[in-house]
């Protein structure tokens, strides 16, 4: 167990942690991507609803 922490500590000793400008642009490119795929998702369950009732009713 001590060498496998020990392994561990070491690897992340090797990681390339993002600045916190890279990381704030990070999260404000998923924040927006998410609300585009959420509106678009939005307007076609919107759509395809819509598009069903008329089939039905018709």
């Amino acid at each position: 167990m001590k060498n496998f922490l020990k392994h561990h500590i070491a690897e992340l000793h090797n990681v390339t942690w993002p600045t916190r400008k890279q990381a704030v642009h990070s999260m404000i490119t998923v924040i927006v991507v998410m609300a585009l795929v959420g509106v678009f998702l939005g307007v076609a369950d919107n759509f395809l609803n819509q598009g069903f009732l008329y089939l039905l009713n018709a």
